[in-house]
């Protein structure tokens, strides 16, 4: 019989990597979940995750995780496990389908100046704040989590690719230090 063993989605990817001023390592995101409470049930639904449902762009705590603002009327709740939200809100437990990675250092937004459009200055996007957007062609979640800190969330299949592109733009970079 096949023994399966469980492993990260960046397993095997050369991770934690450091090259030039920036260093891009795995994130274990634990559980993942994309909430959209249903027309008028908001309320309803803050009140099961006992937290606010982040303003856009934004990130808020929720007990022992973060919900990721997504959308208009969406969030990721990442890090713990969603409560009960049937007849409240179109939930969708991601598993280990998402991958996440750190990007970090002094190079960090310059890195990610190269694939993502948007603008990553403090006054635009300071700590706390996340968007949806493309890195390269991947739709991704990037969020601000430190001064010099990056999250990024894609899709566990594009994981090799997320890894690959960053790493890419990182040692350009550098070429040009």
């Amino acid at each position: 019989m096949a023994r399966l063993l469980a492993t990260t989605p960046c397993a095997g990817l050369d991770l934690p990597m450091t090259i030039g001023g920036a260093r891009l390592s795995e994130v274990e995101l634990g559980p993942v979940t994309s909430i959209a409470p249903f027309a008028g049930r908001a309320e309803e639904v803050e009140a099961r995750l006992g937290a606010a449902l982040p303003p856009p762009g934004r990130v808020g705590a929720a007990d022992g995780g973060r919900l990721l603002w997504t959308g208009p009327g969406r969030a990721l709740l990442v890090g713990c496990a969603a409560p009960d939200l049937r007849g409240l809100a179109a939930v969708v437990e991601q598993g280990d389908g998402m991958a996440g990675v750190l990007l970090e250092g002094a190079a960090a937004r310059e890195v990610l100046a190269r694939l993502v459009p948007l603008d990553l200055r403090d006054r635009a996007f300071p700590e706390g704040a996340t968007a949806r957007t493309l890195l390269v062609h991947m739709a991704v979640t990037l969020t601000r989590v430190g001064a010099e800190s990056f999250e990024i969330i894609a899709m566990r299949s594009m994981a090799a690719t997320l890894v690959r592109e960053v790493a890419e733009a990182m040692r350009h970079v550098a070429a040009r230090a």
